[in-house]
């Protein structure tokens, strides 16, 4: 039974991924910033093998609480950065443990000899920080894929400037170090939806699918995509994580970064269809997911399927 560490692994993805190497039979290590706050990973002890689940403390910022926890692990997944969207200090709410983190994990990984694959979860502001509002030169119909020109913007979100970032600085670690004894592989997916496996109410995901489905607008992020109606690109939750097993399980995948994309909808309709309505457009693939599909064998689910199982 081989081992796999899950950083994050009590979150909104990070759920369905420790469920699925669960399912499929792995020993699974899932960290927590905080053991004592155990409404927020106790879901997990009720999924399937749960007996082969263990939980412990870690700040990626600690290195030696890091290398610690991977020091036994063949596979381990990165999904540990912060998600949010209300800031009061990007620096050290967001690039910080970002960008140093993402640091602080590559030489952890680097030193343990166990390791013969890496996951990160990155996310499409690895590629475009003003997601879901076109790049640079585009416009809001134009297609994109891993070969076009990663673009970010001073003017973006922090949080996808971080995101960017720390995706450069795995980028230049594999550069670096051409003689890995181990594969890295990232995943960007889109704007992820769908059902949570927890009760949680401070996960970003599934609170936008809340604010959508009631029109709410807590800031002005929120309030510009219902202003510009944006053409929000969607992946389902269970799909990032089906696609995060696969590139930690599939070889000869190192140092690619796959864009995990669905079909993209105006806020509009997806205002719509998180209320079992029928979306006025027809749907689009603006961010391409053809690379997924080819080497990972993806099948995404239709976003209508992933906002009907939002329940709340």
């Amino acid at each position: 039974m081989k081992t796999v560490g899950i950083i994050g692994g009590s979150g909104f993805i990070g759920s369905h991924t420790t469920k699925k190497f669960l399912e499929e039979g792995y020993n699974v290590k899932v960290s927590v910033t905080d053991i004592k706050m155990s409404e927020k990973y106790e879901h997990l002890f009720n999924l399937k093998n749960a007996d082969n689940l263990n939980i412990s403390a870690l700040k990626v910022e600690d290195f030696e609480t890091l290398k610690a926890f991977i020091r036994d692990c063949e596979i381990v997944i990165h999904g540990g950065t912060p998600f949010q969207l209300d800031v009061e200090d990007p620096r050290k709410e967001l690039f910080d443990p970002t960008i140093n983190g993402t640091t602080n994990f590559l030489k952890a990984v680097s030193e343990t000899p166990s390791i013969e694959k890496v996951v990160l979860i990155a996310s499409v502001a690895a590629y475009n920080t003003n997601f879901p509002l076109p790049s640079y030169g585009k416009t809001t119909t134009d297609s994109f894929n891993e070969t076009d020109k990663k673009y970010i913007s001073a003017e973006s979100h922090p949080y996808a400037q971080a995101k960017f970032m720390a995706n450069q600085t795995v980028e230049k670690f594999i550069e670096e170090n051409p003689k890995l004894s181990f594969e890295i592989t990232s995943v960007s997916p889109v704007g992820v939806m769908g059902k949570s496996l927890s009760n949680r109410e401070d996960s970003t995901s599934t609170g936008l699918q809340f604010l959508f489905k009631n029109k709410i607008a807590p800031n002005p992020f929120v309030q510009m995509l219902y202003d510009t109606n944006a053409e929000m690109a969607t992946v389902d939750v269970e799909d990032v994580a089906q696609a995060i097993f696969k590139s930690a399980t599939i070889s000869g995948l190192h140092g690619k970064n796959y864009l995990l994309s669905s079909e993209t909808y105006p806020v509009s309709d997806m205002t719509l269809m998180l209320n079992h309505k029928e979306p006025k457009n027809k749907a689009s693939v603006i961010y391409q997911n053809r690379l997924a599909i080819n080497d990972l064998e993806m099948k995404f689910r239709p976003v209508q399927e992933t906002l009907n199982s939002y329940s709340k």
